[in-house]
């Protein structure tokens, strides 16, 4: 059930979304060298290793860690990436990865493929059989501003409650965010 729901709003997302997505594709060409796309290698489901797209967001030649392992993550980001970041447009690409089953559009974030702390506590929280999210739980209680140990307790929270009705919730909050509310209560 789950999957038909976020194949369906991948459908309906996609309607607005492929526009928007084409003008900020175009926006990151213009603003720095380098594809406009950025291919992540993340740990989904069961810890299986896949490709998430992004629209670039980082300056070419960038490690690939987490932005808060970096001395100024700040320096590396395009003339558009901190906007894009903030208004979480680098994410439009996903859609791809929900349309081919690496993603559903609630989850537990995927993790990069290096960041053995994060996947190490969620295969001891149970969690990391989950398919991970475009948004989730961890993102509406705190998003990046969260220590590891507590994205995993609201994954493993995620896992207790998960419902379509929760799903649901969760992504009209992250709606309610996206839009400007930062007062939204959970």
């Amino acid at each position: 059930m789950k999957r038909s729901i976020d194949l369906l709003l991948a459908l309906i997302a996609a309607i607005p979304l492929l526009p928007l997505g084409l003008v900020v594709a175009l926006a990151v060409k213009l603003t720095s060298r380098g594809s406009a796309l950025y291919w992540s290698d993340r740990v989904g489901a069961n810890e299986r290793i896949f490709r998430m797209p992004k629209f670039r967001t980082m300056k070419v030649g960038t490690p690939a860690v987490a932005t808060h392992l970096m001395a100024d993550p700040k320096s590396a980001l395009t003339p558009i990436g901190g906007f894009l970041r903030r208004t979480s447009l680098d994410e439009i690409p996903q859609l791809w990865s929900v349309v081919a089953g690496e993603m559903s559009f609630v989850g537990p974030r995927p993790a990069l493929f290096n960041q053995d702390d994060l996947i190490a506590l969620r295969r001891e929280a149970g969690v990391a059989h989950l398919r991970p999210g475009i948004t989730g739980w961890a993102q509406i209680n705190g998003r990046d501003e969260l220590p590891i140990p507590a994205k995993v307790a609201f994954d493993r929270e995620y896992l207790e409650r998960r419902s379509i009705l929760f799903d649901l919730r969760i992504i009209v909050l992250t709606a309610a965010k996206l839009l400007g509310d930062r007062t939204v209560t959970h």
